[in-house]
């Protein structure tokens, strides 16, 4: 593992510990303070167990919910036209001693793949249609190690679990403001709208984390499929001047702007990526300074950022 894909690493583990902890004691204080009782108490255990049920209940079923609307057909292993995607993932998950997730295609134009599934459905991943369309088999190979980058690593498990905090907090606030708030007033209700607050900055953090499990996902691809250092920048570079080119004349791009789905996909968002000239587009993208302000309520880093990090990875490899 490089440098690079340690520290990445390292700072996602920390950033989630982090946001953990801190959950905890913003808890644990409030309700001791002004409570006068532990979050062992029967109030918050039920609030907590709504909330982890619920989220349990959409984590079990959003691959069949994801299946019926990006409308997604399995991989035919039968079928010479699509025999090469199954050898592919077969070849891309020996290089990560992985097991084969189930492949699906995406009726849609637009260029896009995720990762998705659960324990009852088991792992899967997803190609669209329009990206088959525009990327060759070295660089849809390159993606597929990305993707797999992120069910090697449990990212969909590992989200599922910290993006619980915001909306515990958010709940616990809300329960206050229009609870024992209403009656007791006074600090009762500062201390709710505060509450609130901090679940929003707790999604930011979250987006943070997300993003750095996103380059994790991209160094992963880098150091185990051959030659995805460059096939995985044409290819992001392709996915994401296409999908600029033609913002918002495809339904995938609508169903997923506030789905938890995009956090799971190789792109999501916008660029300044506005013709479809990948070549020039990667170009830019390799000396480009990019500021906080341009990713921070994104889900995904800023594709120069993604592309420089393949950069320094790839020169790390030369100068081995």
């Amino acid at each position: 593992m490089s440098l690079i894909a340690l520290k990445i690493r390292v700072a996602a583990i920390l950033a989630g510990l982090g946001i953990a902890v801190l959950a905890a004691l913003i808890i644990l204080g409030v309700s001791s303070y002004f409570f006068g009782v532990l979050p062992t108490s029967g109030f918050f255990i039920l609030m907590v167990g709504i909330v982890f049920v619920m989220d349990f209940i959409q984590y079990l079923i959003s691959p069949y919910i994801i299946g019926h609307m990006y409308h997604l057909r399995p991989v035919d292993k039968n079928n010479p036209s699509t025999l090469w995607l199954q050898e592919s993932l077969e070849k891309v998950c020996e290089l990560n001693h992985q097991k084969v997730p189930e492949l699906y295609i995406a009726e849609t134009d637009m260029p896009n793949a995720f990762a998705f599934g659960s324990i009852l459905a088991g792992r899967r991943m997803a190609i669209t249609g329009g990206l088959l369309r525009i990327l060759n088999r070295d660089e849809v190979e390159a993606v597929m190690g990305h993707e797999i980058g992120h069910l090697k690593h449990h990212d969909i498990a590992l989200l599922l679990a910290i993006g619980l905090i915001p909306t515990l907090i958010f709940y616990f606030g809300y329960s206050m403001l229009f609870g024992s708030g209403r009656k007791n007033g006074g600090s009762i209700l500062i201390v709710a709208v505060a509450l609130i607050a901090i679940s929003f900055v707790f999604n930011i953090m979250i987006l943070g984390v997300n993003r750095m499990r996103e380059s994790y996902a991209d160094v992963n691809s880098a150091k185990t499929v051959p030659g995805a250092t460059d096939n995985l920048q044409t290819a992001l570079a392709k996915i994401v001047s296409y999908s600029s080119a033609t913002q918002g004349r495809h339904i995938f791009r609508r169903k997923t702007a506030t789905s938890s789905l995009s956090s799971m996909l190789m792109f999501s968002g916008d660029s300044d990526a506005k013709a479809y000239d990948h070549v020039a587009v990667l170009q830019k993208w390799r000396t480009m300074k990019v500021g906080i302000k341009d990713s921070i309520f994104s889900d995904h880093p800023h594709p120069a950022k993604r592309i420089q990090v393949l950069e320094r990875i790839k020169e790390e490899n030369l100068s081995k």
